[in-house]
């Protein structure tokens, strides 16, 4: 029987077999909540130093910048949940005006249509939930399985960030390639194996410890 006025909505359901919640499980609802809020937090920490890692190119408005890196390491390391979540909250801190937008840049007018960076923002925030969401089912595991995620990852933000830049440039295909696309491949390659190599570090380095 259900008390009038106890029936409190339920949580969203935030089970995950990516490896930071493996290491993370409190074993009563406050502790889960509370943790649940420090990873969110150290999260958006993580994402808010990797975008200030800003390297501006010439002949383009996107500078190269560590986010992407950020994104799918939080992604892969915390699962489509807790990923998405966590990404989402970046993106309202910034937006609320504080810096931690690549150079420091803060407010709701970055994610709108006409900038120019906003579809690498939103992209970042579907990769991180694609590329969690391939964590949950055991990609990230070993190489084999997390470099092919961690590069559909790089190409979900690439396709929002490139079809964005050219509405928001006015751009033409060709043109929002170049500016958009090609001068970032080489850096987020490296940024890719980077990624895609610490998580099944990571897992290996669990496995040894606990035997």
């Amino acid at each position: 029987m259900t008390l009038p006025g106890t029936d409190f909505p339920k949580i969203p359901n935030m089970s995950s077999t990516a490896i930071v919640p493996t290491l993370v499980r409190p074993n009563n609802r406050v502790a889960a909540l509370v943790a649940d809020a420090v990873l969110v937090a150290l999260g958006v920490g993580l994402l808010a130093l990797s975008a200030q890692i800003s390297i501006p190119l010439p002949n383009t408005p996107v500078p190269i910048t560590g986010q992407t890196f950020g994104a799918l390491l939080v992604g892969g390391a915390y699962g489509a949940s807790r990923g998405f979540v966590t990404f989402a909250a970046y993106l309202v801190v910034g937006g609320l005006g504080y810096g931690v937008f690549a150079d420091h840049a803060s407010g709701w007018s970055v994610l709108k249509l006409s900038s120019a960076t906003g579809g690498y923002l939103v992209g970042m925030l579907v990769a991180a939930a694609f590329v969690g969401w391939m964590a949950d089912r055991g990609w990230d595991r070993n190489p084999w399985r997390s470099v092919p995620t961690m590069v559909l990852g790089n190409i979900v933000i690439y396709a929002f960030g490139f079809l964005w830049l050219k509405h928001a440039t006015g751009l033409s295909t060709h043109g929002a390639w170049v500016a958009g696309v090609r001068p970032f491949l080489p850096g987020d390659a490296i940024k890719i194996v980077l990624a895609a190599g610490l998580l099944p570090a990571g897992w290996w380095v669990r496995d040894k410890i606990r035997h």
